[in-house]
């Protein structure tokens, strides 16, 4: 069993793992977990172990069935009446042509929505809403901004993007999960992105499945889409 079927089957059983994109990229390790087994202290473990920006990453689908567009998409929009918006376009990205962020949400049964449990209940009822085809519910059901930060998987997914958003939907459609994930970026001490040293020990450490971008692009490429 090799690396990437390693992770799907943890994915499967709502275990973490690691995802390194690469060199090239971010040089940053994500904390991965299917969103359908999302629980309080996935969040938790995340903003204490990870400490970046725990996002919900959506396979375009969904996406297009919920409504929801790129966050730059509202912004373009928008400048038409907020210049400054116009200004504030992210098109110097260093390692992308754009950002995958979407909207925020909470769900509407959430106090504060920040607190782990309403994170994960947020997560979790979105999941649930997708699994049922409920996405005429969405607007009913959920209240934007929110507290959960939302990510668009570009159309393809790792044939035309290789950012973690689409390389961890993309593990979750070949584990046959509801392809959303919730994924948080491993910082450091010191203040930068944790090193790749240091992601795999602590993958060592809590017997995680570790894996590169590159590992996962490979096999979705060369195996799953030919099948």
């Amino acid at each position: 069993m090799n690396n990437v079927e390693k992770a799907l089957n943890a994915l499967k059983k709502g275990e973490f793992i690691l995802v390194y994109d690469s060199d090239d990229r971010e040089g940053e390790t994500d904390l991965v977990v299917a969103s359908q087994f999302i629980t309080p202290e996935h969040i938790k473990r995340m903003r204490k172990d990870a400490g970046g920006l725990i996002c919900t990453a959506i396979h375009p689908d969904i996406c297009n069935k919920l409504g929801i567009p790129f966050m730059v998409d509202i912004l373009e929009f928008a400048s038409q009446k907020f210049k400054v918006l116009k200004e504030l376009y992210p098109n110097d990205i260093p390692y992308d042509e754009k950002s995958s962020f979407s909207i925020t949400i909470n769900h509407r049964k959430t106090f504060t929505g920040i607190t782990d449990k309403d994170r994960a209940f947020t997560i979790k009822k979105l999941t649930e809403l997708v699994k049922d085809n409920r996405y005429n519910d969405f607007g009913k059901e959920f209240r934007s901004p929110g507290h959960v930060i939302l990510l668009r998987a570009s159309e393809g997914l790792v044939k035309n993007r290789r950012g973690h958003t689409e390389m961890t939907v993309a593990l979750a459609e070949m584990a046959n999960l509801i392809p959303i994930t919730t994924i948080c970026e491993m910082l450091g001490d010191d203040g930068n992105a944790m090193s790749k040293n240091e992601t795999k020990k602590y993958a060592e450490k809590h017997n995680l499945v570790y894996l590169s971008g590159e590992e996962i692009i490979n096999y979705y490429l060369e195996k799953y889409l030919k099948e």
